[in-house]
This record gives structure tokens, C-alpha cells and sequence, in this order.
């Protein structure tokens, strides 16, 4: 068992008491929001003073905005659960909070600026989570999770890749195959642990029955034949090898999420939208196997890992971290099943609307229902993010 984070007397904001509180508020609204900035953004009706194309400039901030927002979140909320440490908190948190929000002005002001400029402001977000995130596995001697500081840093080298890629060639090809598999592994190396560890927690209140495995040593294969078929799928991503990865790849996802018994927990919704978060990715994978073979287009599979895996992924760890670790109850509330529904739906629209099945207006459908998705979980979450933590005997009778 992981040992349990010590907290400090704090008495400043509940906002800035823990990490995943600033950065999932941040993380949604900004996922909520950029899209609808984008659609009219992207059709020529709306302006962003960028230096960055308005295909690279979604695609950036989908990344390294909310993505890097989320994952901020739960590391800092994760590395004490790791260590046994004093979590991030105040005038330290504060800082992050702000390199992040100086990140997003400098990017959408880049044609204002200079782009290496926005490059340097909006790379130290990354630089300090990677440092703050080091200092604390270093210290709590927690040898392991050293391969997430490594994951971070991976991240901020593609975020600098990005915006030179995009600088100096006028479009970041390459760099945004480098940021979605870095964060693909990520999100296939976190999954692997909690999604088999919350489902076995609650089938054994329930009885016997067929338990998820736990992490073992397929995981790892797993993890080795991820990291192969992604590196091929960054470097040459139109060649036959590349697609046999690929389709590999997602054979072994597959069969990874098989062996959670997700067909036990249909009935919590906090832990059923984690097997259905996880099977975009063998969906992306095989997507992306095609699109390599010339039979689909690119964007179908990427869109699986980035609105499928991705968004569901972050909502449904959110929301669950959000309940839990402010003293409420892991219920999931007609809102809370809301979002769910609205990003699932969002992320199928737009996979088709890659494809080209359906109307043109598709995207539209799909662009709406993420950002409904994001904005109502700010919305319904507000006052668990921003307020003070249940007291044991108001969590209590909230759980009972």
C-alpha cells in the first residue's frame, strides 16, 4: 500500500490546498472553452492573434493546455499518495497556477510577441512540474515513479519541439505525433494501475466473482509494444510496419482491458467510464494501423486517443479524485453521469466525422458536446474544487 500524504495546517485558499483543485478547474474550463473558441476560429469567423496555424494552435492547446493542466492535477495529487510527503500547496502551488495561465496568453498572443518568446514563457509550466514532481520522488525515495519525471520531461521536450517545429517550418508535424504518444503512454501506464486496483476494491465488497488482474508482467509487454509501435508511428507513420505495430499494439490493449472484468461494473458509473475511457485506446491504436495502410484517414485514430482516451480518461479521474479526496462521497451524481455521456458522444462524433460518416455538421455535434461535457463538470464541480474539504462527520453521513 501506498503510504498516505500528511497535510500541513494551511489556512489560505481551499482553491490553492491541493493540486488537483486549481489544475481540474483549470483543465475543464480550458477544454470547454478552447473548442468553442476553435470552431468559429477555424472557419475564418473569429481571429486569435497566434503565430501558430489554427489547426496547430488546437491541437497545442489541447496538449500542452488542459492536457498538461490535468496531468498537473494528479501528479501533484498522486506524488504524496507516492511518498508519504507534505502535498504542493499555497504560495508553491500559486506559482504553478501561474506559469500555466502565462503559458496560454503567450501562445494565443505568439503573433504579438514572437513565437520563441511564447516558446520560453510557455515551457516553464512543464519545466517546474517535472522538477517539483523529481524533488519529491527523490526525497521520498520512491524509485519507481522516477518513469513518470521522465514522461514529463519527454512532454516538455515536445512542447519545444512543437513550437520550433511550428516556427520554423510553418506547421508541427512530427512534434504532434511526439506529444500525443508521450502522453498516450502516460495515460496506458497510470490506466494499467488504477482502473484494475478501483474495480477489484469495489467487486470485493460485493463478493466473489472474477477479479481484474493486478499490474504484472503482460502489463509490461504492454507497455514495451506501446512504446515500439509509437516510436515507428512518430518517425515514419505511412508505412506497412508501422500499421503491423499498430494493429499489435492494439491487440494487446485489448486484451489488457479484458482481464479488468469492466463487464462487473456496469453498475458504478465512476468505474465503468474508466474501461470505456480505456478502450479508445485499443480503438485509436487499431485506427491508426489503417491510417498507416491507406484505408482511413489520420485523423480517425488520432481522435480516439486524443477526445476518446484522453477526455474520457481525464473526466472520469477528475471527477472520482475530486469526490474522494475532498472528504465526499464516490458517487456519481446526475451531472457527474452528464459529463460522462456528453464526452463519450463528443468523441464517437468526431471519430466519424474523421471517417466521413455522417453530415458536415458532425464536427459541430462533436465540438458542442465536448465542451458541454467540460463546462458542466466546472460547473457541478466548483464548489467541491473551490470549497473546504468535508469534515470527517459531514463525509460520513455524505457517504451514508
Amino acid at each position: 500500500m501506498a503510504p498516505m500524504p500528511r497535510l500541513r495546517a494551511y489556512e489560505g485558499p481551499a482553491l490553492l490546498s491541493y493540486g488537483f483543485r486549481p489544475f481540474f478547474l483549470l483543465a475543464a474550463l480550458q477544454a470547454g472553452l478552447t473548442v468553442l473558441v476553435w470552431l468559429p476560429f477555424v472557419t475564418g469567423h473569429l481571429t486569435v492573434p497566434t503565430a501558430f496555424a489554427p489547426v496547430d494552435w488546437h491541437i497545442h492547446e489541447m496538449l500542452f493546455g488542459y492536457q498538461a493542466a490535468a496531468i498537473g492535477g494528479f501528479l501533484l495529487t498522486a506524488i504524496p499518495n507516492w511518498t508519504g510527503r507534505l502535498p504542493v500547496q499555497g504560495r508553491p502551488l500559486l506559482v504553478l497556477v501561474l506559469a500555466w495561465l502565462a503559458g496560454r496568453i503567450a501562445v494565443s498572443a505568439s503573433a504579438l510577441i514572437g513565437w520563441r518568446l511564447a516558446m520560453a514563457i510557455d515551457a516553464l509550466f512543464l519545466l517546474l512540474l517535472a522538477g517539483a514532481a523529481a524533488r519529491e520522488i527523490v526525497a521520498g525515495r520512491n524509485w519507481r515513479n522516477l518513469k513518470v519525471v521522465v514522461l514529463v520531461g519527454l512532454l516538455l521536450a515536445a512542447n519545444l519541439a512543437f513550437h520550433l517545429e511550428a516556427g520554423l517550418t510553418g506547421s508541427a508535424d512530427v512534434a504532434r505525433r511526439f506529444a500525443i504518444a508521450v502522453i498516450l503512454m502516460l495515460v496506458v501506464l497510470i490506466a494499467g494501475r488504477i482502473v484494475p486496483s478501483f474495480t477489484r476494491n469495489w467487486l470485493a465488497q460485493r463478493g466473489d466473482g472474477r477479479m481484474p488482474v493486478p499490474f504484472g508482467s503482460y502489463d509490461k509487454v504492454v507497455l514495451a509494444g506501446s512504446a515500439i509501435a509509437l516510436l515507428s508511428w512518430v518517425a515514419v507513420p505511412d508505412t506497412a510496419a508501422t500499421g503491423v505495430a499498430l494493429l499489435l499494439a492494439a491487440g494487446l490493449h485489448l486484451f489488457r482491458l479484458a482481464r479488468w472484468a469492466g463487464d462487473r461494473s456496469w453498475r458504478n458509473p465512476l468505474l465503468v467510464i474508466l474501461h470505456i475511457a480505456y478502450l479508445f485506446v485499443p480503438a485509436g491504436f487499431a485506427l491508426t494501423a489503417l491510417a498507416s495502410l491507406g484505408v482511413v484517414a489520420p485523423g480517425a485514430g488520432i481522435h480516439a486517443w486524443t477526445a476518446g482516451a484522453f477526455g474520457t480518461m481525464t473526466l472520469a479521474v477528475m471527477s472520482r479524485a475530486s469526490l474522494g479526496h475532498t472528504g465526499r462521497a464516490l458517487v456519481a451524481t446526475g451531472a457527474t453521469q452528464a459529463c460522462y455521456v456528453l464526452i463519450v458522444i463528443g468523441s464517437v462524433a468526431r471519430i466519424c466525422s474523421a471517417l466521413g460518416h455522417g453530415p458536415a455538421m458532425l464536427l459541430h455535434v462533436a465540438g458542442l458536446s465536448w465542451s458541454l461535457a467540460f463546462l458542466v463538470f466546472a460547473l457541478a464541480y466548483w464548489q467541491v474544487l473551490t470549497g473546504a474539504r468535508l469534515a470527517p462527520k459531514a463525509a460520513s453521513v455524505a457517504r451514508a
